[in-house]
């Protein structure tokens, strides 16, 4: 793999997994999290399209696109499976005590 698909996977990971944060979560899960949930939601979100159109090509925005409708679905299950509870520890705010 190269340098720059790499780079490339972590921002569109990051921009997915920030927006389907702010989406499911109504704010975002932190840096970290947003990038492993963005980058799964990219394989979750590629699979799915590959099952649909398995000769479909997209760029960079159809990638983001595709990776932040795999991220909110493994989002919205996680907060099923989760009870309904926040993923982000239940914390409201960065000066919560």
């Amino acid at each position: 793999m190269q340098s720059h698909h790499l780079i490339s996977w972590l921002i569109i990971g990051l921009v997915a997994g920030g927006l389907a944060g702010r989406l499911v979560e109504g704010r975002g899960l932190g840096c970290l999290a947003n990038l492993v949930v963005g980058i799964a939601g990219a394989v979750i979100g590629g699979v799915i399209l590959d099952q649909l159109d398995p000769s479909a090509r997209y760029g960079l925005l159809g990638s983001i696109v595709v990776a932040f409708i795999g991220a909110c679905l493994l989002l919205a299950v996680l907060r099923l499976l989760s009870g309904g509870r926040p993923l982000g520890g239940g914390r409201s705010g960065p000066y919560v005590r």
